[in-house]
């Protein structure tokens, strides 16, 4: 008989140096040239102003239920960031001011949720960051359905692995490997430090737009 849960070991938590690397970085950058991880757009944040780094710890329950996301509450650690695939449900929300309380308390740093979640008043009096499909009064119950922690998940199309980074902001969701976080990091940094010599060139009056982008050039040797 296949069991109805499948619960694998925690991963291991993400590095500092990379974490704090990441700290400092807008997914809108990394954005410019990456393509895979990108949670898409209709996961939102539900608490404007936010930018938050950690360790995916990843959780997949079907429709109705919520069993085994109470029980992942309790083995969540500081800087883990939990992420929840919905296994296509729209309907109901897992996700409202108990879970909230619950994973708030453990020291997780953020929820991420493909699918509805509810008590946005709740969440926000928390100030527990919280990345989700919008929001809907129909919530799930303990009815022991059954569900997988620590699986390869699906977040908005983004494919996630317990263990990966995970970069959010006001602008989305980012799903990074660990073999790819830290030249990821260290390259955004870099192209976030030259933006921001262009736009005080550009503020100043010194260069246009077009003329840095090289768009200008483009359009003038169209005509």
């Amino acid at each position: 008989m296949v069991p109805k849960y499948k619960i694998k070991d925690m991963p291991a938590s993400g590095s500092k140096e990379v974490l704090d690397l990441l700290a400092g970085v807008e997914t809108a950058t990394i954005g410019h040239w990456r393509h895979m991880g990108f949670c898409n757009r209709r996961i939102q944040p539900l608490l404007r102003g936010r930018r938050v780094v950690g360790t995916a710890v990843t959780l997949a329950i079907p429709g109705p239920d919520s069993t085994l996301l109470h029980h992942v509450s309790g083995m969540l650690r500081p800087g883990d960031i939990l992420l929840i695939d919905r296994l296509g449900d729209d309907r109901h929300a897992c996700w409202g001011g108990g879970v909230t309380a619950a994973v708030k308390a453990s020291g997780a740093v953020a929820g991420v949720v493909d699918g509805p979640v509810t008590d946005l008043a709740e969440i926000e009096e928390s100030d527990l960051p919280m990345w989700a499909a919008g929001i809907a009064p129909i919530t799930t119950r303990i009815y022991d359905l059954g569900g997988c922690i620590n699986v390869p998940v699906s977040i908005g199309g983004a494919v996630v692995s317990p263990g990966d980074y995970i970069l959010a902001d006001e602008s989305g969701v980012l799903v990074l490997p660990p073999e790819d976080a830290e030249a990821e990091a260290r390259r955004a940094l870099e192209v976030q430090a030259r933006g921001k010599v262009n736009e005080a060139r550009i503020r100043g009056g010194e260069v246009k737009l077009g003329e840095l982008s090289g768009a200008s050039a483009k359009a003038l040797a169209g005509l």
